[in-house]
């Protein structure tokens, strides 16, 4: 019940309302709208893609080296949302079983058509659809344990007790993988893997049979 002392008075808080600046309601208007935002997108995060949905993909069982030769027990499928895999990925263990990995991996890594040695690989890394990826033992191996994936190099071959110039077999090769050996003092020598156009490709193969190579960094 009103006292008789309130009647004619003005309620503080209406007073308050009735005095508040011009900005305030659009600094009101705008937390709201935020905190709206704010609750849709929790909503939305919660809810997820609509038009995702579980895939079976290959991923790695284990850690993974660089060369390893890809064994069943290497790998396992799992299952990930549609909507987060990467482009490539692979759904198939039978695909993998006795290819040549190209980089390290962890356990639950998802494997794609780049993660082992391949012509999609050889395309990609090359640039040119009619890439090949070519071997080499390099007469030098200290200049194999310096190259790394990715590495631009140019092929160099030529004997040393030859009177013929040492010559470019092929220019702008990737380094796709180099094959260190597990034992080193086994005398193995590291295996570079460099991806080329088919023709010079062909001509840096030929040459590995019958004369020294070495590369030339770009």
């Amino acid at each position: 019940m009103t006292s008789r002392t309130d009647l004619g008075r003005e309620h503080p808080l209406r007073a308050v309302l009735d005095n508040r600046p011009p900005w305030a309601d659009l600094l009101l208007a705008r937390r709201l709208l935020a905190a709206a935002l704010t609750a849709l997108a929790a909503v939305l995060f919660l809810r997820g893609d609509p038009d995702s949905h579980p895939v079976q993909v290959v991923v790695a069982e284990h850690d993974l080296a660089p060369g390893r030769l890809l064994q069943a027990g290497d790998l396992r499928t799992a299952a990930r949302e549609s909507g987060s895999l990467p482009t490539g990925a692979v759904r198939d263990i039978s695909t993998l079983v006795g290819t040549t990995l190209t980089g390290a991996m962890r356990p639950g890594e998802i494997f794609t058509d780049l993660r082992v040695v391949s012509p999609r690989l050889a395309a990609v890394t090359a640039g040119v659809p009619d890439a090949r990826i070519v071997g080499l033992r390099l007469a030098d191996n200290a200049v194999a344990e310096i190259l790394r994936s990715g590495d631009r190099v140019d092929v160099v071959g030529g004997a040393p007790e030859s009177d013929h110039p040492a010559r470019t077999l092929a220019t702008g090769a990737t380094v796709v993988l180099v094959a260190r050996p597990a034992d080193k003092r086994a005398g193995a020598e590291p295996v570079v893997l460099v991806a080329l156009g088919g023709a010079q490709a062909v001509a840096v193969a030929a040459a590995s049979l019958r004369t020294e190579l070495t590369v030339v960094f770009h």
